[in-house]
């Protein structure tokens, strides 16, 4: 397993990779960020941010979204994955916003995740880029480079990986730590084709050196 020091110093040289790392979804206030993060579970940044224009022309809050018809919000992000269930869960949580949070998007992690469609990783990044609320979102990228560099175990569960995170990195840079990892694995150490020769973290990784031997 990887020392706590040694992730850090992998840190230091993903963040002199991806100095810029930040989220990629487009959003005009949190609410919207809420939104397209909701939308974002198995999809791309890239298709969420071509659908989520026309949803914000039409329906750009919570207000405005939970009066909407779910057929019409359907039509709106159809070019998404799994867009019918993700049409319910946004205007059932733009209602709930409404009537249970006096339209107000809550700063509190187990409260976001009573909104439908809101696990903890949409709480995390809600929190963290929206309100500059500490908090480590893990996604597939960062629960692979984690396992990866041997940072946590490979039956680690997410929860799991975000916990170890947490104990690992100064809780000032939980935000963009958590963006930088998610460059790292989306633009570099991806899940086909890696490129570990090229790596300047080889040095600290054991299932780089072991493709590179291959």
């Amino acid at each position: 397993m990887l020392s706590k020091q040694k992730f850090l110093n992998v840190l230091a040289i993903i963040a002199d990779m991806f100095p810029e790392a930040h989220g990629e979804l487009d959003a005009a206030t949190p609410f919207q960020l809420l939104i397209a993060v909701i939308l974002s579970a198995q999809a791309t940044d890239k298709g969420v941010n071509k659908a989520t224009p026309a949803l914000f022309a039409k329906y750009p809050d919570s207000q405005s979204l939970s009066s909407a018809d779910v057929s019409d919000v359907e039509n709106l992000i159809k070019t998404i994955g799994l867009y019918r269930s993700k049409a319910k869960n946004i205007v059932r949580t733009a209602e709930m916003i409404e009537t249970e949070f006096g339209g107000e998007i809550p700063r509190d992690k187990d409260l976001l995740q009573t909104l439908p469609g809101v696990g903890r990783k949409t709480a995390n990044v809600v929190l963290g880029d929206a309100f500059g609320i500490p908090g480590i979102a893990v996604d597939t990228h960062v629960e692979r480079v984690s396992k990866r560099l041997q940072l946590v175990k490979q039956s680690a569960t997410v929860t799991e990986v975000e916990e170890k995170l947490m104990k690992v990195v100064p809780e000032k840079d939980w935000v963009v730590t958590h963006h930088r990892l998610i460059f790292f694995g989306r633009y570099h150490c991806t899940a086909r084709a890696p490129k570990c020769v090229a790596c300047p973290v080889l040095p600290y990784c054991h299932f780089g050196e072991k493709t590179v031997l291959k």
